[in-house]
C-alpha cells in the first residue's frame, strides 16, 4: 500500500536535510520526500511537532535466544527494541548454543521472522564456542546471513588467533566487533578499580584491562589493513588510541553505552547488581573523554548493550551476579535528555550515531538514509515528551537498569519497519497491520 506522512521535521544527515517535509512510501520503501506532497487519496499520518530520524539500529543486542529464554526472547526483545525506537538489532552469538554454525544463524533468523517486531541482524562468533581456540567458519556463517563477528563477552584472548581472524575477514568485507579485555587483568573485578571499590571492597577491573588490547587490535588491523569495531568503549586511554588509529589510517570504528557516556563509578553504592557491567563504569575523566569523542566525530556509534538477565540473577549481589543490564527502551530518551537537548551533540549528530553509521558499518544499504529508494524504516521522536523510567512497563523481560525513577525529556513515540507501523503496539491508523 501507499501511505504519505505528513508536516514532520525530517533529519537526514547523509543529505544535510533538516526541514519540515512529507515522505511518500510505496510498497515498503520510500518514494519521495520533497515538501506538500499530494495525498491523492493515500492514507496520510500527521507527523506536525515530531522529528522524523532514519530507523535506528542498535549494534549491540543480547537477545537471548536459542537457549536463554527465561531472561529474552526474539518476541519480547524486538518489542523493546521497537518500544524504544530502534527498527532493527543486531544479535550477539553468545546464546545456546553459541551462533558459530549455520544452521544456528539460519535458525535465529526463521524465529525471528516468526516473531520479531522489527529487523533482526544475527552476528556470529569469531571463534567456535566463543572458546577462543578456533576460527569459525566466517564465509558459511556471512552466507547463512550473519553481518559481522564477534566473540563478545568471551575476548579473543590469544593475540595470533585474533590476527588469523582479522586477516580472514578481510577478503569477506566483514566487520569483527571486538569485545576488547585482558582477563589476567580483569581477574575476578566487579566495577572499576578505583578509590570507590576499594572504599567499598570490591574487587576492581583497571583501564588497562580494555587499553592493551584495544592498542594490540587496533596495532593488528593496521598492519594488516582489515576493519575492526572496538565494543562498547569505556576508558580514555582507549579513545586516546582510537584517535591515534584514525589518524594513521587505520580503518577502526567504536561504539559507546548510554551508560557509560552518563554515569561513572561513582554510581555504585553497594551490592546493586544493576550497576554491574563488563566494562565496568568508570572514572569521571573516562567519561569526559567519551563525550568529547562523541561530540567530535572521532567515535561513530552509540549502541546499548542490552544485556536482559532475571531478577534472580541480578539479585544476588555485586560478587555474583552476572554482568550487563537493559537498554533498548531507555537509550533514546537518556541521549536525547542527556546530550542533545544539553548540546553535547546535534539531532543530526544523534541520527549518524544511531542509524547512518551502524547502516554504514554493517553494510546495510538500503538502511540509514530518508531518501527515494530506501527502507521506509523510520523513527519519530517528540523532543518535548517527558517520561519517567519505570521497569515495571517494559516490553524487555529484562528488568536490570540503574536508570530507574529517572525522569527524561525526549522519546521514540512511533517506530515504522518497512512502512508498518510496528509501535505504538496499538495503533490502528494508516499504515497499521
Amino acid at each position: 500500500m501507499e501511505l504519505l506522512i505528513k508536516n514532520g521535521r525530517v533529519v537526514d544527515p547523509e543529505t544535510g536535510t533538516d526541514e519540515t517535509l512529507d515522505i511518500l512510501i510505496s510498497g515498503g520503501r520510500i518514494a519521495d520526500v520533497g515538501p506538500r506532497l499530494e495525498a491523492a487519496g493515500r492514507p496520510v499520518i500527521d507527523a506536525s511537532r515530531l522529528v522524523i530520524v532514519p530507523g535506528l539500529i542498535d549494534m549491540h543486542t543480547h537477545l537471548r535466544e536459542p537457549g536463554y529464554e527465561r531472561k529474552e526472547t526474539i518476541a519480547t526483545g524486538t518489542r523493546a527494541a521497537a518500544r524504544g525506537g530502534f527498527t532493527s538489532v543486531c544479535a550477539m552469538p553468545n546464546t545456546k548454543p553459541v551462533n558459530d554454525d549455520p544452521r544456528v544463524t539460519a535458525g535465529i533468523l526463521a524465529s525471528a521472522a516468526r516473531t520479531a517486531a522489527v529487523h533482526v541482524f544475527p552476528i556470529a562468533a569469531v571463534t567456535r564456542g566463543s572458546r577462543g581456540e578456533e576460527l569459525a567458519d566466517f564465509a558459511g556463517l556471512a552466507g547463512a546471513g550473519a553481518v559481522a563477528f564477534s566473540d563478545d563477552g568471551a575476548p579473543v584472548a590469544d593475540g595470533r588467533l585474533m590476527r588469523r581472524a582479522l586477516e580472514a575477514c578481510r577478503p569477506l568485507g566483514a566487520l569483527i566487533i571486538d569485545h576488547c579485555e585482558d582477563r589476567s587483568l580483569s581477574a575476578d573485578g566487579v566495577m572499576h578499580e578505583g578509590d570507590r571499590s576499594r572504599r567499598l571492597g570490591l574487587k576492581g577491573i583497571p583501564a588497562a584491562a580494555e587499553e592493551v588490547v584495544v592498542a594490540r587490535d587496533l596495532i593488528l588491523a593496521g598492519e594488516l589493513k582489515a576493519r575492526v569495531h572496538i565494543a562498547h568503549l569505556s576508558t580514555r586511554g582507549g579513545v586516546l588510541a582510537l584517535r591515534a588509529a584514525k589518524e594513521q589510517g587505520i580503518d577502526a570504528s567504536a561504539e559507546v553505552t548510554p551508560h557509560h557516556l552518563l554515569l561513572t563509578d561513582a554510581a555504585v553504592e553497594g551490592p546493586d547488581a544493576n550497576f554491574k557491567m563488563n566494562p565496568p563504569l568508570r572514572g569521571r575523566e573516562d567519561v569526559e573523554a567519551l563525550a568529547e569523542g562523541l561530540a567530535s566525530g572521532l567515535i561513530d556509534v552509540i549502541a546499548t548493550d542490552h544485556a536482559p538477565h532475571t531478577a534472580e540473577e541480578k539479585g544476588a549481589g555485586m560478587n555474583k551476579a552476572p554482568f550487563g543490564i537493559v537498554g533498548l527502551e531507555t537509550a533514546v530518551p537518556l541521549i536525547l535528555d542527556r546530550l542533545v537537548h544539553t548540546k553535547v551533540i546535534t539531532l543530526r549528530r544523534f541520527a549518524e550515531l544511531m542509524a547512518v553509521n551502524p547502516a554504514r558499518l554493517l553494510g546495510l544499504r538500503t538502511k540509514g538514509r530518508i531518501a527515494a529508494g530506501f527502507d521506509a524504516d523510520l523513527t519519530f521522536l517528540n523532543l518535548a515528551r517527558e517520561s519517567v523510567v519505570d521497569r515495571a512497563g517494559f516490553e524487555s523481560k529484562g528488568r536490570n537498569t540503574p536508570f530507574e525513577g529517572w525522569k527524561l525529556r525526549g522519546q521514540a513515540v512511533m517506530t515504522m519497519v518497512g512502512g508498518r507501523v510496528v509501535y505504538p503496539f496499538d495503533f490502528s491508523g494508516p499504515g497499521a497491520g
